[in-house]
């Protein structure tokens, strides 16, 4: 390797290092309270998202396929999104503003991961059925899932 090859290797490479290193950092939220915000704007984008879907699969909206297509992909989206954003000090009581979250999230973490897994798969389902154009493979799914964001609201969220 050449000394120009080797010093375009190395600009290269700085870059794309500095960002491996950086993620961890990013990936921390400044302050507890910016951790809830994130996570109950994630889930508030969720259900405003799943609201268009029932509004559908209620006949209060006509059905378009596209439309629906779009509203499950955004579920899906971010479905994944809000889980990061609950870490240990952000429990209700340590930070300030509006936070329902109950203790259980900390104290049984299997639980609530389980709990996570369960919604993303239904979520999975949802996006497929969306996406398939068929309105009762929709209404199956949306039920289904919104079985999983009730149980969760149940075990993990102040009533």
């Amino acid at each position: 390797m050449n000394t120009q090859s080797l010093r375009i290797s190395i600009k290269a490479l700085i870059p794309a290092l500095a960002l491996t290193l950086a993620a961890p950092a990013m990936a921390q939220f400044a302050k507890p309270e910016d951790a809830v915000k994130y996570r109950q704007s994630a889930f508030a984008l969720m259900g405003a998202h799943m609201g268009r879907l029932a509004a559908v699969v209620k006949g209060e909206v006509p059905y378009n396929k596209e439309d629906v297509a779009r509203n499950a992909a955004i579920i899906s989206m971010f479905s994944s999104m809000p889980w990061q954003a609950f870490p240990a000090g952000t429990e209700s009581g340590k930070t300030p503003g509006k936070n329902d979250a109950l203790p259980i999230i900390w104290t049984e973490n299997a639980k609530f991961k389980s709990a996570a897994d369960k919604m993303q798969a239904a979520v999975a389902d949802l996006n497929t059925a969306a996406q398939s154009g068929n309105p009762e493979n929709l209404k199956k799914a949306l039920g289904a899932t919104s079985q999983t964001c009730k149980a969760c609201h149940d075990d993990f969220r102040k009533k």
